[in-house]
């Protein structure tokens, strides 16, 4: 079915395109991601204290989750390192 039958046919539920992952390779891809993420957070913050005793770590902590969180919500919209499955 073409954009245009579903612009026509107003359908378009049946148009939007789901993207399928196996979910082990999503899960794994994903949570690589979001330790890299959250490894860079807690970096980025650290070093951005002058002294290990300047270091507030319940904001970092708190920040460190926050990016894991976001990361994988971001992955939800699609991983490129993991293929999708086709429809045959």
């Amino acid at each position: 079915m073409s954009w245009k039958d579903c612009k026509l046919n107003r359908k378009e539920e049946m148009c939007m395109k789901i993207k399928k992952y196996a979910f082990k390779s999503w899960l794994k891809a994903a949570s690589i991601r979001a330790l890299k993420t959250m490894a860079q957070s807690a970096i980025g913050m650290i070093g951005a204290s002058t002294m290990i005793q300047d270091v507030n770590w319940i904001m970092i902590v708190s920040s460190v989750v926050l990016a894991g969180v976001l990361s994988v919500l971001t992955s939800i919209a699609g991983l490129p390192e993991v293929p999708e499955l086709t429809e045959e």
